[in-house]
């Protein structure tokens, strides 16, 4: 008997995340989607989003249920993978998408309460909700010996040429650490552990996209969310089985693999090693 796949997606009622939620479904995978409806700064809340995407997956003939659990902490985090547990029995695929844009102020004029504040909110939606869905489902995906973690970086983590907000970034480097630590935890069980990082137009990606380009060009630039969505679809599949540790930035139709090593063929070595 085929297995009948289950994915929590979490920040699955708008942009990535609902695109995420619809290629899954698409896939033939039962998908709890996750969604608090908040605003772009992460405030509020509006449980029509989840059930909207409910409904556009069972239009299709797919299997979903919604879920408006707030996941930015550790045990929020877990009681949404318990959610899939309870819903549908199983958790095979876990997607962290949810979270929201937002600073933290710069190194040369900190702002303690203001960076504080930030970074809680940050962090907790961003890193604690990746770790407390991971640690929730690590137990169940070891007993099924098989697991799929995709985990939502950005290239504002650790590339020089994408320097955001001093919050955002941290969190999403937090993310990106967290990824490689977990897949390293979890290797030969079964389960994999990656990460996407995604350019694609969204509600909250819009604003920065088109301060890169003049006169808004971004917005005729094919940057669909559906794009990111189909890899990440992949990367949650059988056959993505002997993937993991690994990074990958998708926009539009380029896909490329992040990665970091150490070397000795730089121009930097090369003088530092003159100077010693």
């Amino acid at each position: 008997m085929v297995t009948r796949r289950v994915a929590l997606v979490t920040g699955a009622g708008r942009g990535l995340g609902r695109a995420h939620a619809l290629a899954l479904a698409a896939a033939g995978v039962r998908v709890v989607v996750n969604d608090l409806g908040t605003d772009l700064d992460g405030r509020g809340g509006d449980d029509a989003p989840a059930q909207q995407v409910v409904a556009e997956i069972e239009s299709g003939g797919g299997t979903a249920a919604a879920d408006t659990t707030d996941v930015a902490s550790l045990a929020g985090g877990a009681a949404a993978v318990a959610v899939a547990l309870d819903a549908f029995g199983r958790v095979d695929v876990v997607v962290n998408n949810a979270g929201f844009a937002g600073g933290g102020g710069g190194v040369a004029d900190p702002v303690d309460a203001d960076l504080d504040a930030e970074l809680d909110g940050l962090f907790a939606v961003h890193f604690k909700a990746t770790v407390g869905t991971m640690g929730a489902a690590f137990p169940l995906m070891r007993a099924q010996r098989y697991g799929r973690i995709v985990n939502t970086v950005s290239e504002v983590a650790l590339d020089p040429r994408f320097v955001g907000g001093l919050g955002y970034s941290a969190a999403k480097a937090a993310v990106w650490s967290a990824t490689l630590h977990a897949a390293a935890e979890t290797a030969g069980t079964g389960i994999t552990v990656n990460a996407i990082s995604p350019g694609a137009r969204t509600r909250m990606s819009a604003p920065a996209l088109d301060a890169g380009f003049r006169d808004g060009a971004s917005d005729a630039l094919d940057l669909a969310p559906e794009h990111v969505a189909r890899v990440v679809a992949y990367l949650a599949s059988e056959a993505a089985g002997d993937i993991t540790g690994k990074v990958v930035h998708v926009a539009g139709e380029a896909v490329r693999e992040y990665t970091t090593r150490r070397t000795r063929q730089s121009e930097l070595v090369t003088r530092l090693e003159r100077a010693r």
